[in-house]
């Protein structure tokens, strides 16, 4: 049998390891990992499973927006480092939020690893192009748009009520919100990032915590767990 040539031999053996790769990568991602189409078939992710330890940052601020990502576990914080040098925190994501799905060709926040976390990564122009010819997946990215545009807008307000005890309020039932019928809430974020979402210091957001405990509003067993004891006195000083 006659032998191939070298170069094609190593682009065969690539393509393969590629296909390998991708088969085994599809198969250990759950169904709901996966954009769907209307038939109940799966649309693969175009790129990897990637793994990210406490703090390890996932893009930088400026990076190349080739990429966006949906959190299969663990959470993520966007943010920003303002002139000064101070650090705003634009969002978190739990399991099942898409982010980095931005419109402009570089990344105009940095997105970093609260937790120990996993995510699938897209390629942007596969899907762009994806999106171009696949209705499902176009209405898909516009749900992904809205809840952005929906999620910005509320920080927004959040940040523009009036005192600290309001925005932390407003925060621990926005993380309530996120995992429904729970009346404790495991906080995987620092108190330091609790105040760069809020945009205050963190002495602040421990005196507001404390204001709470004593108000007998919530119950602070450890330093990431606080008891909703009273929600109705939550929504009344958001109110």
């Amino acid at each position: 049998m006659p032998t191939l040539p070298a170069a094609l031999q190593a682009t065969l053996a690539e393509r393969s390891y590629v296909l390998d790769h991708a088969i085994t990568a599809r198969m250990s991602w759950p169904p709901s990992l996966l954009l769907e189409r209307r038939d109940g078939s799966c649309l693969g992710p175009t790129g990897p499973v990637l793994h990210f330890a406490v703090d390890n940052q996932v893009y930088r601020q400026g990076d190349k927006n080739r990429s966006f990502y949906k959190v299969a576990s663990g959470v993520v914080r966007t943010c920003r480092v303002l002139n000064d040098g101070r650090r705003q925190i634009d969002a978190f994501y739990i399991s099942g939020d898409v982010f980095g799905f931005e419109s402009g060709a570089e990344h105009r926040l940095a997105a970093e690893a609260v937790s120990e976390c996993s995510l699938i990564a897209y390629r942007r122009n596969g899907m762009e192009k994806l999106a171009a010819t696949n209705d499902q997946v176009a209405q898909q990215f516009f749900s992904h748009a809205m809840n952005c545009l929906e999620r910005t807008q509320e920080h927004s307000m959040l940040l523009g009520r009036r005192g600290a005890v309001e925005k932390l309020a407003t925060f621990l039932l926005e993380m309530s919100s996120r995992q429904p019928g729970k009346e404790v809430i495991d906080l995987p974020m620092t108190r330091q990032d609790i105040a760069d979402y809020l945009g205050l210091t963190i002495e602040t957001v421990s005196r507001s915590l404390s204001q709470l405990e004593r108000d007998a509003v919530i119950e602070l067993p450890t330093v990431r767990r606080v008891c909703l004891r009273n929600r109705a006195a939550l929504y009344q000083l958001i109110s």
